[in-house]
């Protein structure tokens, strides 16, 4: 599992706003990456992650909190652009509690110690700042004992993974019990002559619908379950929202 998080942003000496993207694994606190943003938009994130699993290889899980780009508060599930890439990877989402900053508490930890070390003072620009992170990487990977790892190194515990990443992406596939469904141009599925919306972020993608113990259907786009379909009303209810009888 690997964790990552935007730490707080800052002014660099130029007057721009720099927004590192931190990516920690998770069993070895190793850092994979901590990158200098313009901002916490969807470009620059994937293109940090292009580039960290090209690398390392991809994870199972990754564990985020609920903000940009990682989430969307207006789609279900929160399913973001990224988190709709991760998912057509294979990687599972798995998301912190809102407001409960210690379910990410080593990532939370690494963040501290990155601002006392890598960003005071702050440097003039982004490049210089770059470089700053990436000495902090080798001597926080390298160096830096870690009390949680019995005063060793991340980088004596960690292994890259065995999983690569595709060419090329293939279809997300569903069980052979599911009934599947394209979402249109306008985020919509077509069940049983009405429509209804599921995501913009979902745009050609297929879905899949899995008929559950209490009558209704669970929506799925991968392995993530984005809401539960109740076609007697007419409505798609977002999880935890079920009306009570």
């Amino acid at each position: 599992m690997w964790t990552t998080d935007f730490k707080g942003q800052f002014r660099l000496g130029s007057g721009r706003i720099c927004y590192p993207l931190t990516i920690l694994d998770a069993h070895s606190r190793y850092l994979l990456d901590c990158r200098a943003l313009p901002s916490t938009g969807n470009a620059g994130a994937r293109a940090t992650f292009e580039r960290v699993f090209a690398e390392y290889g991809l994870p199972e899980v990754i564990r985020t909190d609920n903000g940009v780009p990682f989430s969307s508060p207006q789609a279900l599930a929160g399913l973001s652009k990224l988190a709709v890439w991760w998912i057509r990877l294979g990687i599972q989402l798995e998301r912190t509690r809102r407001s409960h900053p210690e379910d990410n508490g080593a990532h939370e930890r690494m963040h501290r110690t990155l601002k006392a070390e890598a960003t005071r003072p702050t440097r003039k620009t982004a490049e210089l700042q770059q470089r700053a992170f990436n000495q902090f990487r080798k001597i926080y990977n390298e160096e830096r004992p870690h009390e949680a790892l019995d005063m060793q190194p991340p980088a004596s515990l960690y292994q890259p993974s065995e999983k690569r990443m595709p060419r090329r992406l293939e279809p997300v596939s569903y069980p052979e019990s599911y009934q599947t469904r394209r979402v249109n141009l306008h985020g919509q599925v077509r069940w049983r002559g009405a429509y209804y919306f599921v995501s913009e972020t979902l745009r050609g993608q297929t879905v899949g619908l899995d008929f559950n113990d209490a009558g209704y259907w669970n929506i799925y786009f991968g392995s993530a379950l984005l809401a539960e379909l109740d076609d007697r009303e007419g409505v798609i209810r977002r999880r935890g929202r079920r009306r009570r009888k």
